[in-house]
């Protein structure tokens, strides 16, 4: 198979950064990354860009770190407790999703993706939970949050 060396200029997954040299197969480069300007191939004078590429990629990661601290403060400073209906013996019907938490927590007033929330199977349980929060590759949250029965008086 042909190869082609190309210049990332945006981040591609499972490929590199922005910056980041790449050997791809010749028709990826060829039909996608370079029609799209995610990419252009590695010249000489193109090895000139790399260094202005990755100073920008450093500062830009500075800021988006420094943006998820802040956020994995406001988050920590959240207390949800999300109601369900459960029967008498405290067993729960249906179950707790991350599109459930994302909804209280956005309420709460915290913008999030339901991607970051890194719950792997659906609650169903009641008592207190702690699921993960992938606010950034380096930065995330382990964030606690309870499930209480739904009182049939407060429906």
């Amino acid at each position: 198979m042909a190869t082609a060396d190309v210049l990332l200029l945006k981040p591609v997954e499972g490929l590199g950064a922005e910056g980041d040299e790449a050997k791809v197969k010749a028709g990826y480069a060829r039909n996608y990354l370079i029609p799209q300007k995610i990419a252009v191939p590695l010249t000489a004078s193109n090895r000139k860009q790399i260094e202005s590429l990755k100073v920008a990629r450093a500062s830009r990661e500075a800021k988006d770190i420094q943006e998820a601290e802040a956020l994995k403060g406001r988050i920590e400073g959240i207390h949800i407790a999300v109601q369900v209906r459960a029967g008498e013996e405290g067993k729960m019907f249906g179950a707790v999703t991350a599109k459930d938490l994302l909804e209280h927590i956005t309420e709460a007033g915290v913008e999030l993706d339901r991607k970051q929330i890194q719950l792997k199977t659906p609650i169903k349980e009641l008592g207190k939970h702690t699921v993960e929060i992938k606010l950034h590759p380096e930065v995330s949250v382990d964030f606690e949050f309870e499930v209480v029965p739904l009182h049939e008086d407060e429906e």
